[in-house]
């Protein structure tokens, strides 16, 4: 009876602390990265960068907490270079990104919590490591405008309707 008791606490505690621990912690950022390069399939891709850039964004945090400004520009550019393998992926695969947006779904709605990180990143690292991560932001910036022209061909971008007023009246 008493071993039962041992080992439902043991089982307790072992759920609890995968409860606590954050995102990915349980599958680390080297297993995540090695899954991700060896996928093949465009929107298996895509759903994994969800969980890899995570997790990239985590240790990004970390490094940054730690003063270790090297290795925050280096796990933001590795994010960044992850997003443009994923999106060539989808490309090669699914041309079409308005009729086959599966994939492109899941890049876009990432890409802006990775872009607020960058800029995070940004406003706390010291000059001489802000270039890159300059860098870093505008190609995750045009990554993301390139993401919506091709989920929304359609979408006039800079064309205003003309408004009632400038009609001419009769």
């Amino acid at each position: 009876m008493r071993a039962r008791g041992t080992s439902f606490v043991a089982l307790c505690g072992v759920l609890f602390l995968l409860a606590v621990l954050p995102p990915g912690a349980a599958q680390g950022l080297a297993s995540l990265q090695a899954r991700f390069d060896n996928e093949t399939n465009g929107v298996h891709k895509a759903k994994l960068l969800q969980k890899l850039g995570d997790a990239q964004i985590e240790e990004a945090r970390r490094a940054g907490k730690a003063g270790d400004y090297t290795s925050l520009g280096l796990t933001l550019e590795k994010y960044r270079d992850n997003v443009r393998a994923a999106i060539e992926t989808l490309k090669k695969q699914h041309p079409d990104a308005e009729k086959q947006s599966n994939g492109y779904r899941q890049l876009e709605m990432h890409l802006p919590k990775g872009i607020r990180e960058v800029d995070d990143a940004l406003l706390a690292s010291p000059e001489d490591f802000k270039p890159p991560l300059q860098l870093v932001r505008q190609d995750l910036i045009a990554v993301d405008d390139e993401l919506l022209k091709m989920l929304f061909p359609r979408r006039p971008l800079n064309q205003h309707a003309p408004s009632p007023s400038t009609e001419k009246q009769p």
